[in-house]
């Protein structure tokens, strides 16, 4: 038996049907060749019956793609099948793909047929289909659901019609992966004539099982397994390609299985179609979810720093994704936040970086995802040039259209604690002055302008002034979530660079008598 499982994608056909999935006629062509780049070996274009624009799709798909065999959708009817054919004839290896549901909960309510007209009709449309191409698919319907001995029989009957492939739909994905195998591994073993075609499975995601499925399916014999980009699909949606695929790849040992499929594609690839269709992938999705290959948790931050492997079992590189991630947040590591750091030119101190690990998860707990000029902003903000007289503990501003905008503000020196507070004519004035009162340095502002260090409504506000003091001017500069608070860091910076020029002045005399 071949140790290489075929890939037939079907995202232009049931991947489409998902509501809100449908394609223009030339988005399904994009998407057609990028699935072409990416390696599939079959890629259905979509059901020609269905539409006019259905039928335009497969039919543009059909010339466009030679690496790939295309394949359409039919019923057992003969008008699809011809319709189908019409929309295939360019394509260089061209395929009709029909089907009939075989579970009896169908036959009974919605083909209202018989176990022998529902064979019947399979087999005279299998060989319908055969007149126009040497690729035919057969699918049971709700296999997963069907006497086995009845697909076997049904199985044996289209294989003698013609048929190629034979495929085993779990259609409402209801299977589990163990009951799954072996029913394909039953029909393998009673199929006398099954040597002829390759038996194929389709599963649907109901209970979150159509990958488990599919590989329960090629560990018992299967060899061609459809899946979807994404995994959208009807419902629940598909067998998602990617997970099915770099499952056989990461477990290559122990599964010894392979496919055609270039993975460096995948996230191209799926990334076009969330492009297309709007269709976003959860955060969390395997393989290509934005979490995929990141990391918040100190812990695995630390491991990956030290080696990769500790905590992703493939790389980002080899499906197509620049690199891994270290994301800063609330739960991230010292080791991870020096390492981030230490990238963006800034090698800090021991003291240092515990500084700044103390501003950055006060700013953790306020923002969801730090980003490097939060980081810069934070050391440029806490690891001074100048020793701090005083630091910021905290402020509390009341203010309003009609209240007289009133701030209290909370400083530290050494191991004391000064309060105070102040009235002005808008809240950064009323935190400038209670700062006045507690320092007893009465700077006076000149300059001050603010802007967004970050993006989103989260952002980091970077507030940068000028202070005059005794006919000399001094910067000062503050970042926060908060605009208020940073526009009192930034002031109080300024009055920490007019204390220390008042040290180092030549009378050595204290700035002020408070100080």
């Amino acid at each position: 038996m071949s140790d290489r499982v075929i890939i037939f994608d079907t995202t232009l056909r049931d991947g489409e049907q998902a509501p809100g999935c449908s394609m223009t006629v030339e988005q399904k062509v994009r998407m057609a060749r990028q699935l072409e780049r990416l390696g599939v070996d079959t890629m259905e274009a979509g059901f020609a019956i269905a539409s006019d624009g259905d039928f335009e799709a497969v039919k543009r798909v059909a010339k466009e793609i030679r690496h790939c065999t295309v394949g359409s959708l039919a019923r057992t009817k003969k008008l699809d099948i011809d319709r189908a054919w019409e929309a295939l004839k360019a394509a260089k290896k061209p395929m009709i793909h029909t089907f009939i549901a075989t579970s009896d909960i169908h036959l009974e309510h919605k083909l209202r047929m018989t176990r022998e007209q529902v064979l019947e009709t399979a087999v005279e449309h299998v060989r319908y289909a055969k007149q126009y191409t040497e690729i035919v698919e057969f699918s049971a319907e709700d296999a997963g659901r069907s006497d086995v001995d009845f697909l076997c029989q049904i199985f044996e009957a289209v294989i003698d019609a013609g048929a190629t492939i034979i495929n085993v739909p779990d259609t409402v994905g209801y299977a589990i992966p163990d009951e799954f195998g072996r029913l394909v591994r039953y029909i393998i073993e009673h199929v006398p004539n099954i040597g002829k075609t390759v038996v194929s499975v389709h599963c649907h995601n109901d209970l979150g099982l159509a990958v488990a499925n599919s590989i329960a399916a090629v560990q018992n014999g299967a060899r061609q397994v459809e899946t979807t980009i994404n995994g959208i699909g009807e419902r629940a949606g598909n067998a998602s390609m990617e997970e099915f695929v770099m499952a056989l790849n990461t477990r290559q040992a122990l599964m010894k299985l392979n496919t055609n499929v270039t993975t460096q594609e995948i996230f191209r690839t799926s990334q076009l179609l969330t492009n297309l269709t709007g269709m976003i992938v959860q955060r969390n999705k395997a393989i290509v979810g934005a979490n995929a290959f990141a990391h918040e948790a100190g812990i695995h931050q630390d491991g990956m720093l030290k080696n990769k492997q500790t905590y992703e079992i493939m790389t980002p590189e080899s499906v197509g994704i620049p690199k891994s991630e270290l994301v800063l947040g609330k739960h991230s590591g010292r080791h991870a936040l020096g390492q981030r750091f230490k990238e963006l030119g800034y090698a800090l101190g021991k003291e240092d970086l515990e500084t700044a690990y103390k501003s950055f998860t006060k700013l953790a707990d306020k923002k969801k995802e730090i980003y490097d000029a939060d980081l810069i902003a934070i050391v440029q903000d806490e690891i001074s040039e100048i020793p701090e007289m005083f630091e910021f503990a905290s402020i509390q501003v009341v203010s309003g259209s009609e209240l007289t905008p009133t701030a209290t503000v909370k400083l530290s020196k050494a191991d004391q604690e000064f309060m105070d507070s102040a009235v002005g004519d808008g809240p950064v004035d009323a935190a400038c002055k209670a700062i006045d009162r507690i320092t007893g340095i009465p700077g006076r502002l000149t300059s001050y302008s603010i802007h967004a260090v970050t993006k989103g409504k989260d952002a980091l506000g970077e507030v940068l002034i000028q202070v005059e003091y005794q006919d000399r001017s001094y910067a000062g500069r503050g970042a926060s979530t908060d605009i208020i608070e940073a526009s009192a860091k930034a002031y109080l910076n300024a009055i920490n660079r007019i204390a220390y020029a008042g040290s180092k002045s030549k009378s050595g005399g204290p700035v002020s008598e408070k100080l």
